[in-house]
């Protein structure tokens, strides 16, 4: 197996820090290692302990390494949140060659020209998705190499961020001692993952239901269109819990992985668990129907928050449906209770490989989808056999002045 042929993403969430190692042959994925570790120094989605979190990638890395006996040193990093925008621009170039015969040079040209976008001095380009191109007018175009014609366009969308959470995020995974090979929108790469061709055209929200946070987004003729992030999730149902059944975080979050239910309808009430009451060395017994009447109400307002957050982007009556994702999407009656919340049709949206077939997995299984599709791995090193880490992080800080430069010129490679 040569070192080209693996891709690593790492997926930073509010709860878990994930890695996932794929192994790419022939165009085929197969996912090879999976590392994981508590997220510590994450609020809502956002850095906010830098020591913590690079401790958190650091164990996570570890865990994938240990699972299949190589040594990581490129990762592609995942990024999200409410400080994502979107934007849509026009390039235009003239074709270089003297054939007329478009080439890889006239599409980073025309991608690097629609690039030149007026942004406030916080903001920074994180990426260029293509909607399409036009060659001499003729639209609809979705790859023009080889084609014939003076005159080549394309319509894309910008992806911009906050420069402080983008160089946060950056800085973390720097000091874990890895290099960069790419920062991916999430809910880009894994709305190509999740849903299908006809999905993304005919009008699509993706829900990914996180610890921290519930980021909304929606495809439409094949597109990313809006994107959205509420700071709610996973984590305020074991809050609720917490208080409701005054216990400690810790255990309320283990009941709510093996007891949890999102519809009181569908509880159990002979399914009985014990709590150790906060305060006391006293163990009180709870039904799952109790904790289904915990449960309920925060999901319900979780829904009807996501359906709010379709209105006011103006997607009200455009969605043809949701998907469900993301580690909260898998607990028991939540895809009962979205179909009664957003009045839709819905499913859950579950990585189709062994080792990952789970919603908290989509992010990170799309981002290495997203890089052999789009992105297209440059000749190089994720990961080596039996590389030290110690000349890993060497080189990598010594290519520190370049980074954010090679980074801009890795963008422009979306696809």
């Amino acid at each position: 197996m040569s070192s080209s042929d693996l891709i690593v993403s790492l997926d930073i969430g509010t709860s878990k820090v994930r890695v996932i190692i794929g192994e790419v042959q022939n165009g085929a994925i197969n996912i090879i290692g999976v590392g994981s570790a508590d997220s510590e120094g994450i609020r809502k989605g956002a850095i906010v302990d830098i020591d913590q979190t690079v401790q958190s990638i650091r164990n996570a890395v570890d865990h994938a390494e240990r699972m299949v006996g190589i040594e990581i040193s490129e990762v592609y990093v995942g990024i999200q949140g409410n400080h994502i925008a979107l934007q849509t621009n026009h390039g235009v170039v003239a074709v270089s060659n003297e054939d007329r015969e478009i080439g890889d040079e006239d599409i980073e040209r025309v991608l690097q020209a629609a690039r030149v976008v007026a942004l406030p001095p916080e903001r920074e380009i994180i990426g260029l998705v293509p909607k399409q191109f036009l060659v001499d007018g003729l639209d609809g175009i979705t790859d023009p190499r080889g084609m014939i014609g003076v005159r080549l366009e394309v319509e894309a969308t910008v992806v911009t961020g906050a420069k402080t959470a983008i160089h946060n995020l950056m800085r973390c995974v720097e000091k874990a001692d890895l290099r960069i090979a790419g920062v991916i929108l999430m809910s880009l790469a894994s709305g190509m993952m999740a849903l299908t061709k006809d999905e993304r055209n005919m009008g699509t929200a993706l829900i990914d239901l996180g610890a921290g946070s519930t980021t909304v987004a929606i495809f439409e003729q094949g597109n990313l269109v809006a994107t959205s992030t509420l700071p709610v999730g996973g984590d305020y149902v074991t809050n609720d819990i917490s208080y409701g059944l005054r216990c400690q975080t810790d255990q309320a979050e283990k009941i709510k992985l093996k007891f949890g239910c999102a519809l009181v309808s569908d509880a159990a009430e002979d399914q009985k668990f014990k709590v150790v009451r906060m305060g006391s060395n006293v163990e009180k017994e709870f039904s799952q129907v109790d904790l289904a009447n915990i449960i309920e109400p925060r999901m319900q307002e979780i829904f009807q928050l996501v359906r709010q957050e379709i209105f006011r982007l103006g997607y009200e009556g455009k969605v043809n449906g949701c998907v469900l994702t993301g580690g909260t999407a898998s607990m028991p009656g939540v895809l009962a209770l979205a179909q009664r919340e957003l009045e839709t049709s819905v499913r859950i949206a579950v990585p189709d490989y062994i080792g990952v077939r789970d919603p908290a997995f989509t992010n990170g299984v799309g981002m290495i989808q997203y890089v052999t599709r789009y992105m297209r791995p440059r000749p190089g090193v994720s990961a080596r056999r039996s590389a030290a880490r110690k000349p890993a992080a060497s080189a990598a800080s010594s290519a520190k002045p370049g980074l954010f430069e090679r980074l801009k010129r890795m963008f422009s490679e979306f696809i």
